[in-house]
This record gives C-alpha cells, structure tokens and sequence, in this order.
C-alpha cells in the first residue's frame, strides 16, 4: 500500500503519478484517502488534548487530598469533569477506529505509483516493446501450424478430456513424455537460478493475511479459489507465500538483498476468462510455475529488476523460443507494480504471442502491507524493504510454444537441447512413446 506519508506531504506529486494510470477512481480514492488521513490526525489531536485534560485533573485531584487544603466537593467536581473528559475521549477514540478503518480498507484498493520510466498509455495496446523479436525464423513450416492441443493428443502426452471427466473445465492433464517434459521444464528453471537463489518449497494454501499482503486481496478475491471452512487460500502464485515469509520481521541491511526461488502449483479461477484460449494449456486453472523473488533495499533494486529480466529471457532462449520483452504501460501496470516487464513467446500453431513471464517491481508497496522492514546502518529508525518478483518459467504456455515451434514435419517435437538431460534420454517426443 502507499505510505500515507507520501500524500500527506506532497499530495500534488502523489496525485500526478497515479494520474498516469488514466482511470478517475483511483483520484476519486486518493481524494478520499486524504481526507481521511486528515479528519484522523483532527481526531488524535483532539483525543490527545483531552487525555492531558484528564490527567491535569487526577493530578489536581491528587494534590488537594494530600494538602488537604479543600473541600470534598472540589474533589467531587473535579472527578466528575473528569469523567465526562473520559467519556469523550472514548467517543473520539471510537470515531478514531472507524475512520482508521475506513482510511485503511482504501489504502488496500488504491493502486502503486508507476515509477517515471514507465511508459505512459491507457491499455495494453500503448505497451511498449523494448526487444525482439528475438529468434524468429523467416517463415514457418505448415507442420508447426498446428495447435499444441492436437500435437499433444496425436502424441498421447496432453489429455484434455479425461482431465475434465476429473476436474472439469479447463483443467489439463500432461501424460508420459508430456508430464516429463512439464517436470523437466521446473527442474531447468530452477537449476538455473541456483546460484544465486535459495530453493523454498512453501505452503500452497495459505491465510487471508498472506493474500493480502501480496496484494491479491481484496482486488483479486473473484480470482481465487478458497477453502471457506478453515479461512485458507490457494495460491494463485508463489509469490504470495515467498513475499511472507519475512512478514512482521526487522531485517538487518547485511541480510539484502535476499533471493528466493519456489516450484509450486498456482490455482487461478480465470474468472474473466469464460470462451476466451479455453483450449489446450493457454489459460488453466491450475499449473505449475517457478517463481523468483527478491527482497531489497531501494537503491539495490533497479539492479535486481534487470538481473530477474535477464535470468528470465536467457532461459526463454535456451529453450530456442522466438521471443519478444515488453515494457508495461501505466494503465496497463498490475495493482501493484511500480514497474513490470514482460517477455512473449509466438506460438505459431496457435498463431499468438504468449505472456510467459512478468517480472516486476513492486517498490515498497508489498513490504509495506507485509510490514516488513529493514535497520539501516547509521540511520535512526527502519526503512520499508522492496520487493521484485518474476516468473522464472510458468510451464503451460511454455510447454504449448515448445510442442508447436518443435514440431518436425514427421509430427513428432525434438525436445530442445537443454531440456534433453531431463527427459530421460529422450531426444525428441514422437508417436507411441517414440524418444528418437
């Protein structure tokens, strides 16, 4: 969330920010935010005279019975202000708690400030590509014009229909080489960020506090699936649970910047997604991912967007993938994304440019809802630490980009060289089990 700081100080230069993000509400909410911030400093600067009034009294009150110097009705209509200062202080104190309430709840909903780099437009059409296409041959063979969804059942390594008969609509399920190369697909994204982050196998299910911290909740509640009986969430990312893991906590500066990796199952109801890449592994409810996080200091994070950017691309490109980045503009910037970059890869067999990262910057708007803070050298007080997350490899559109770009006109899909010593020695997937 935004640091009530931040607009109270210079609410022109907070306003202008989110102007960038071209939607009226979200001044309407700031509007909102500030007036309430001040009827709350009003209130405890009230509750706060009235406290002292309380205590000059009992004072008072305290110096008459020792001298013994006054009667006891000058005690008695000393108490009995007394009591009514009591009473108004509780009646503001409980005034204070709605208004904090409300301030709160709005600071939940409005959005992160877009860092000025961050180009401005109103949708995803004004996103910006930065690089590529990367990779992308002159022209593609009829044979890799077809859909992952037919390859996958041609192969028997994608069975859509039995997965439904278990699930439902818009599951999938990935068989023999297929599942291997899905596991295989985690296995490399996370061999490949080992060297600087530390493997976690976090909780999938996890606290509406969690959710929240992360920013899922309360914006994204349609989006998720829950589990009403024990107050849980699936997660829709790793990235809920990584974020707080160091929630509440102090850091020391030496501990940052801190890099952590998961591989875990991500549950999303896709909700908005109703008739729209329903077939095959494009939009699914439920997958695999690895995600990368990185919690910093301010001045270490600019550094740290651009080494999840490029750990992200180089494996998209190992993978011998045409690819595309993409800067996000600010109406398109995620809630709570001070700055994001995407990278696509083109499907032909689907025709289409398939998100299959998003690395982003989140500034301090994360920590600050997870409250997770760091002790600075030299420095009086903490500082709100910055988060950075980033897909390092989701595998459904990644494995839909493999079977289509690798496909060969026998249709069978040569496994990319770097996938091969996860494939149990399969150098390519072919009809009947068939490894090459």
């Amino acid at each position: 969330m935004l640091d009530v700081r931040s607009f109270r100080d210079d609410p022109d230069a907070v306003r202008a920010a989110l102007a960038r993000r071209h939607d009226g509400s979200i001044l309407e909410q700031l509007g909102q935010a500030i007036d309430l911030d001040h009827r709350r400093r009003q209130l405890t600067a009230r509750r706060d005279a009235v406290r002292a009034q309380v205590n000059y009294l009992s004072e008072q009150v305290g110096t008459i019975r020792r001298s013994g110097g006054a009667t006891g009705t000058d005690t008695e209509r000393l108490q009995h202000r007394s009591r009514e200062l009591r009473a108004e202080a509780k009646s503001i104190d409980d005034e204070y708690k709605v208004v904090d309430g409300e301030l709160q709840a709005l600071l939940l909903s409005i959005p992160n400030v877009p860092h000025p780099d961050v180009p401005d437009g109103r949708s995803d059409a004004d996103n910006q590509i930065v690089s590529g296409p990367v990779g992308m041959p002159d022209e593609f063979g009829e044979y890799q014009r077809v859909p992952h969804w037919e390859t996958g059942a041609a192969l028997g390594i994608l069975d859509g229909e039995r997965a439904v008969k278990i699930s439902g609509a818009m599951f999938t399920m990935q068989r023999g080489l297929g599942a291997t190369l899905a596991r295989g697909l985690c296995q490399l994204a996370l061999d490949r960020n080992a060297d600087a982050f530390e493997e976690i196998r976090p909780p999938t299910l996890v606290t509406t506090e969690t959710l929240t911290a992360s920013g899922q909740l309360p914006k994204f509640a349609d989006d998720a699936y829950s589990i009403e009986r024990d107050n849980l969430w699936c997660i829709p990312t790793a990235e809920v649970p990584l974020t707080s893991i160091y929630a509440g906590e102090i850091l020391s500066e030496e501990m940052l910047p801190i890099r952590l990796m998961a591989a875990t199952a991500s549950y999303r109801r896709e909700s908005g997604a109703a008739g729209r890449d329903t077939r095959g592994m494009l939009r699914v409810h439920e997958f695999d991912k690895v995600e990368i996080l990185a919690l910093s200091t301010a001045e270490q994070a600019p550094e740290l967007l651009t080494d999840l950017c490029r750990r992200a691309e180089a494996t998209i490109a190992a993978l011998e993938l045409p690819y595309r980045i993409i800067e996000i503009c600010t109406g398109d910037l995620g809630q709570g994304h001070h700055r994001s970059i995407d990278i696509d890869v083109y499907a032909p067999g689907c025709d289409q440019w398939l998100e299959v990262s998003s690395v982003s910057w989140f500034s301090d708007y994360q920590a600050r809802r997870a409250n997770i803070r760091v002790r600075r050298a030299g420095r009086k007080g903490t500082d709100v630490v910055h988060t950075l997350n980033g897909s390092a490899l989701a595998v459904p559109r990644v494995w839909a980009a493999i079977v289509e770009n690798h496909r060969q006109a026998d249709g069978s899909v040569r496994v990319p060289a770097v996938l091969q010593p996860y494939m149990r020695g399969a150098t390519s997937i072919g009809p009947a089990g068939d490894t090459g």
